[in-house]
């Protein structure tokens, strides 16, 4: 393991924690209420393990192919948990819940059995959050449920093995994230009327974490602004 970049995470990790808590702060709420998922994707397994080792307890994995590869190096480092955070095509369900913890993008009713069966095979325990899309108008390029869909979604996951969290959402590309986050919390108070175990707001990036804790948010997937940039995609 290199000495140099873990000197580099540290820092990095250091410098977004020091963000999460100025901005809890202004927002006047408790640290405690606000989760770190550091996303890895596109970086080796060495640094998955180099963060585990300076005390990351939560990872974010955007493709299952390489994520299936790099957690089978090793397998996942003890007391770390998984999330899968990207677009999940259905054939890929069943392979995400062998190695998930938390899968971030259930975004229709066809991901639902995949996901249970996958679960089930592995005797696991996954909890799944519904993205939901914010673009105004739907069909945004993030990707995501409409709105008035949730609740069918969340009745789905309700019935099957699974365990409803919440819900996820990335904000859209190229505009404020203020309104679109305070949607996101206005749509998580609707849902929590029915379901109320929902409680997961993921949202907030390395750009926008900000925003996302003012408007409610408890997980906040990071990764430029920890790992750096991204390799090139092989």
């Amino acid at each position: 393991m290199s000495a140099e970049r873990r000197a580099e995470l540290e820092a990095n990790l250091t410098a977004v924690q020091e963000r999460i808590d100025a901005a809890c702060a202004a927002a006047d709420r408790p640290r405690e209420e606000v989760e770190l998922i550091v996303v890895t994707k596109f970086f080796p397994r060495s640094d998955l393990d180099l963060l585990a080792d300076i005390g990351v307890r939560d990872i974010g994995e955007n493709r299952e192919q390489e994520a299936s590869a790099k957690l089978a190096d090793g397998g996942t480092p003890p007391g770390v948990r998984t999330h899968f955070i990207g677009q999940l095509q259905s054939k890929k369900a069943g392979a995400v819940a062998r190695w998930a913890d938390v899968v971030h993008s259930v975004d229709r009713t066809k991901l639902v059995g995949g996901l249970a069966r996958g679960a089930e095979r592995s005797g696991r325990e996954l909890t799944v959050l519904l993205q939901v899309d914010l673009e105004e108008g739907g069909h945004g390029q993030r990707g995501g449920a409409s709105p008035q869909d949730l609740p069918a979604l969340a009745d789905a996951v309700a019935g099957s093995p699974l365990r409803l969290g919440g819900i996820m959402a990335v904000a859209p590309l190229g505009a404020d994230p203020d309104p679109a986050f305070a949607r996101l919390e206005r749509i998580s108070h609707e849902l929590r009327e029915a379901h109320p175990e929902a409680t997961w707001i993921s949202a907030g990036m390395s750009a926008d974490l900000e925003s996302a804790v003012r408007h409610g948010a408890t997980h906040l997937r990071v990764g430029t602004a920890i790992l750096g940039t991204r390799p090139d995609r092989r």
